[in-house]
């Protein structure tokens, strides 16, 4: 399991990547290897408000359908339309060109309650045993 130090993770393995008042957000590299092949992901809209926690959008695999949820509230500002005609880059770079949305965050204290990689990469041993 990849995780990079200078991201933020929910524990619904979620990644925030904080730029400024905004913060990319995708899934995390543990979540697409547990989903396994990636073949649809339900972009959220732009200018769509999500609250932290709720849902962001959808990830089909072969497997399963899983919500994304938003690792922060704000206003979706931006998406990764190249997923929807390659959905499998969340498997091969979920932290980079893999990314879903960009959301203006409306509460940026809301950034303490995240994980940093180390507490990230321990819930997800535990939650793998």
């Amino acid at each position: 399991m990849k995780t990079l130090p200078e991201l933020k993770y929910t524990k619904n393995h979620e990644w925030a990547r904080i730029d400024g008042n905004a913060a990319v957000c995708g899934i995390t590299d543990f979540a697409q290897e547990q989903l396994g092949d990636i073949v649809f992901v339900e972009l959220p809209e732009i200018g769509a408000d999500v609250t932290k926690d709720g849902k962001l959008g959808v990830v089909e695999s072969v497997k399963a359908a899983s919500d994304v949820f938003a690792p922060l509230s704000g206003k979706v500002i931006e998406r990764n339309g190249a997923l929807e005609s390659a959905p499998e880059t969340v498997n091969k770079d979920a932290f980079g060109e893999g990314w879903i949305a960009r959301v203006e965050l409306s509460d940026p204290t809301e950034i303490a309650s995240l994980m940093d990689a180390a507490a990230y990469e321990k819930f997800a041993a535990e939650e793998h045993h």
